[in-house]
């Protein structure tokens, strides 16, 4: 028999290579013979450079870089086994984890370090970006980025201007002539599941803004910078990033990364998934296992578990989906691709009880086991 595992973390819980250890041990325990193709997975966000160095045999980089409140902060991307190509969460530069929760103003924080992982990626020889959008502290666009890569941003007075969102209403001019030379023979591949735009009711400030420290005359303020900068590079590089898909995403990193880096915006399981070659490694098997810390509404959105199930079921695959949580909704997943699911809870016990990584690990391990010993029975 061969079995294929690729689940995403449980957040806060497990990780997904953790995650996929239980469960083959789980299997193991039943029938030792058994083929195991383990494929850590993530959906753009948190653990997306860990799963696809774990699948490419790539290698960590740690680099220490501007932090979103201008202190320096230690970053970690990846280089995938291609040895050309970079994995980055924008998060590792600038999320909200970095920032204290009394320290969090989206007119401060600066996306600098983003752009300095990138620069960094170039120096060793990758062209080619895969960028994990999401967690971000920050509203400034995406400018601070971009200042790391050599653009300039330019005031009334033709001075450069600051760092943070607050920033975005002194800029009158762009200035390429300094941009980074090898940016050009760049491409960029960008996990983004949000299609807000860059400004207005349903874009970066408002949408985004609170949960990033800004106050209501915050987001005003702030949302009326991101509209004047749209304006600024139409009429300067005559780009309309606005209107793109996604461009809200990130405090506006969406749209830095479609206008100026002419990124594909796509979504994160989809694009994790054909980086992985998860296809091609589903042939010959007779089962797969994919799962996440909670099954719900949200995971028939396009969610790491659907885009597994929605491959298997190509190819007329079983799929079982192992989660921690069930809600009523899951069911709908059974039309898409999930064969069955199944809560690994066993006993009655609390919420931060069931999210010890030692309890997961081992609850993952014993519904595997208990699975595949029905599973062998009847085969």
């Amino acid at each position: 028999m061969k079995v294929l595992i690729a689940i995403d973390s449980f957040k806060g819980s497990i990780s997904s290579i953790d995650g996929s250890k239980a469960i083959s041990l789980g299997i193991k325990d039943v029938d030792p013979d058994t083929e195991i193709v383990t494929l850590p997975l993530a959906d753009g966000g948190e653990g997306t450079v860990e799963a696809l160095v774990q699948a490419t045999e790539g290698q960590f980089v740690k680099r220490e870089v501007i932090g979103p409140l201008h202190e320096k902060v230690d970053a970690v991307y990846g280089i995938l086994g291609d040895k050309k190509t970079a994995v980055i969460e924008v998060a590792a530069a600038c999320g909200l984890p970095l920032v204290p929760s009394n320290k969090r103003n989206p007119f401060v924080t600066t996306t600098y370090g983003v752009g300095e992982l990138i620069c960094d990626a170039i120096e060793k020889g990758c062209r080619d970006f895969v960028i994990g959008l999401g967690g971000s502290a920050t509203n400034d666009a995406g400018v601070g980025m971009l200042q790391a890569l050599g653009f300039k941003f330019l005031n009334q007075y033709n001075e450069e201007i600051g760092w943070g969102g607050k920033e975005l209403q002194n800029i009158h001019k762009i200035d390429v002539a300094d941009i980074h030379p090898e940016l050009q023979a760049c491409t960029f591949k960008v996990a983004c599941d949000v299609n807000n735009p860059l400004y207005g009711p349903t874009g970066a400030a408002y949408i985004f803004g609170p949960q990033k420290g800004a106050t209501a005359e915050m987001i005003k303020e702030l949302d009326q910078g991101l509209e004047k900068f749209a304006q600024i590079v139409l009429d300067e590089l005559g780009m309309d990033i606005h209107n793109i898909a996604g461009a809200g995403a990130a405090g506006g990193l969406g749209a830095a990364f479609a206008g100026f880096l002419h990124a594909n915006l796509q979504s994160g399981i989809q694009l994790i998934l054909d980086i992985i070659a998860m296809e091609e490694k589903m042939q010959g098997v007779d089962f797969v296992i994919t799962g996440e810390g909670r099954l719900d509404g949200q995971t028939s959105m396009g969610k790491a578990p659907l885009g597994v199930a929605q491959l298997a079921h190509k190819h007329h695959i079983p799929v079982i989906a192992l989660a921690g949580g069930i809600s009523e909704e899951t069911s709908t997943l059974n039309k898409l691709g999930i064969t069955s699911y199944f809560s690994i809870m066993n006993a009655p016990m609390s919420l931060e009880e069931a999210m010890d990584s030692k309890v997961t690990f081992d609850n993952l391990r014993l519904t595997t086991k208990q699975l595949f010993r029905l599973i062998r029975a009847v085969r």
